[in-house]
């Protein structure tokens, strides 16, 4: 168990250096941007690639852990939509960006280099078969969900511009390196061809950078986000976030008798904060951005102590 928190301690000191090298500016802002988008564009897709290729996905049932898992976050979004609309009376499309930022987890730039670091390649294996359904998922409930609040709330918003937001998601969706990485990955497994060596050791190279780099551009990126107007909401929602999902998915992970190691898996990644992706949805639709933002930081900066919360639970249950 020490050596777990000694490695969720360095993940988050990474973080750490990062924040302080951009708040103390011994690096620039735009340092930040490249890394985020080296890691987005190349190494974060390669190593998906290279999981879907090599990785052995017995025993790891994904329709148990997708079910665990997403009611989690189904449990997580309509509390958070709730609770922003009764408690603060925020309108309908709050609650579509609270909903997002309460159940949305940051599984790439902190939940990859934290699998690795805490579980390895089995564990990020795992984690790479809820990444392939998550942001897909996740991003068309948003859209679906603030088209439905953009008439409740009565915001016209013209003839035809529910089939138009539709075709621009799947688009969007099909140019996202992630997907790409992923599907790339299935095809190829599909074919039962192994990598040829030296491909093999050029997309393990740039993949394996990812998590260090990921987690660098985040600190980084914390920074530039920070912290502004009313807190109260934003401690609500990353109260949801960091505790209500993981503890709905620990529950029907037992319920459902999950594997062990997959319900760990499953358990720590729903322990997770939000990501950038619930502020870049926030200001796609064009409100709750600092709702969005607060929570965002706010999680962040404390699931430093709350990992080694539910990393010691998921522990405790499944060993």
């Amino acid at each position: 168990m020490m050596g777990l928190v000694q490695t969720i301690i360095v993940v988050f000191g990474v973080i750490a250096v990062a924040y302080a090298a951009a708040h103390f500016k011994l690096l620039d802002e735009r340092v930040g941007d490249g890394l985020s988008e080296f890691v987005f564009m190349i190494a974060a897709p390669l190593l998906l690639f290279r999981t879907m290729v090599t990785a052995d996905f017995h025993g790891s049932a994904p329709w148990g852990l997708w079910a665990a898992y997403f009611i989690g976050l189904a449990v997580a979004w309509a509390l958070s939509d709730l609770a922003i609309k009764v408690i603060f009376g925020r309108d309908n499309r709050a609650g579509v960006v609270a909903g997002v930022s309460g159940a949305f987890s940051n599984l790439v730039f902190l939940g990859m280099p934290l699998m690795l670091g805490v579980y390895g390649q089995d564990g990020f294996a795992i984690l790479s078969l809820i990444v392939a359904v998550h942001m897909p998922s996740v991003m068309a409930a948003s859209i679906t969900l603030h088209e439905i609040a953009l008439r409740r709330d009565g915001v016209f918003q013209g003839e035809g511009s529910l089939r138009t937001v539709v075709v621009s998601f799947f688009r969007s969706l099909l140019r996202n390196p992630f997907v790409l990485g992923i599907l790339a990955g299935w095809l190829w497994r599909s074919t039962g061809l192994h990598l040829p060596s030296i491909v093999d050791s050029l997309v393990q190279l740039l993949g394996s950078v990812a998590g260090p780099v990921a987690l660098f551009a985040m600190g980084m990126g914390l920074k530039k986000f920070g912290i502004s107007g009313h807190l109260a909401a934003s401690l609500v929602i990353a109260t949801i976030k960091l505790f209500v999902m993981p503890a709905v998915v620990l529950g029907v992970a037992l319920a459902l008798g999950l594997p062990p190691f997959t319900a760990k898996i499953a358990v720590v990644s729903a322990a997770l904060p939000a990501g950038v992706n619930s502020y870049l949805i926030a200001t796609k639709f064009r409100t709750a951005e600092a709702l969005a933002s607060n929570s965002m930081v706010i999680a962040t900066a404390l699931s430093a102590v709350t990992m080694v919360f539910w990393v010691t639970i998921a522990t405790h249950f499944f060993g």
